[in-house]
């Protein structure tokens, strides 16, 4: 029930079969480390992002605080998301919304704590020959200046070549998937989907 790092895993990790591999990913890379972690388990509520961008702030915040509590009972002083969502409202929102966010807390998306990982030796990356191309998502971009962390990942595993979209960093273009736009227009989705998937394949 204690240790230094809190990996929070999200509702799309959770809850998504189709996101299934990222948490299965995630155990591995933080176990194969050994780094000492703890997960909330059913105590992890939503971060309350999909409320926020629905305009629903103010109800976002008995989830924040429910959220925070259970944190601190951990005893961490890192958290690690590999949601993008989560991991922006946990850098900005929470701060701004409670008074009493602590100063010790540091909240780290999971590339940026890889990336450290990789820095000290814990993380040690085999060999994998392929092209690849990176999405930049809009909450770990654009929201919250997260670009090069993803990147000295990637780039650290051997045999890797990184070839960037069209558009890229600051410039990229929406996937289409996210702020709950699909709840209400799928064909907007749809259309920025296609944008950007035909950019990968490029």
């Amino acid at each position: 029930r204690q240790a230094e790092v809190l990996w929070y895993v999200g509702c799309v990790s959770s809850f998504y079969p189709m996101a299934y591999k990222i948490p299965q990913a995630m155990v591995q890379i933080l176990g194969r480390s050994g780094v000492d972690f703890t997960l909330l388990g059913g105590e992890e509520w939503c971060c309350g992002f999909p409320l926020y961008t629905s305009g629903m702030g103010d109800r976002m915040r008995e989830l924040a605080v429910h959220n925070l509590a259970r944190v601190r009972a951990t005893g961490a002083k890192v958290l690690v998301s590999t949601c993008a969502s989560c991991f922006h409202t946990w850098k900005h929102l929470y701060p701004e919304m409670l008074a009493d966010f602590p100063d010790d807390l540091e909240v780290l998306h999971a590339t940026e704590y890889m990336a450290r990982l990789i820095d000290s030796g814990q993380l040690k990356l085999g060999p994998l020959e392929r092209v690849i191309t990176y999405h930049d998502p809009c909450d770990l971009g654009k929201r919250s200046g997260v670009y090069d962390a993803p990147r000295y990942v990637m780039n650290s595993i051997p045999g890797i070549e990184l070839r960037e979209m069209a558009n890229n960093r600051q410039n990229s273009l929406c996937c289409g998937g996210g702020g709950n736009v699909e709840s209400f227009s799928p064909d907007a989705v749809s259309q920025a989907s296609r944008q950007r998937l035909l950019q990968a394949q490029a």
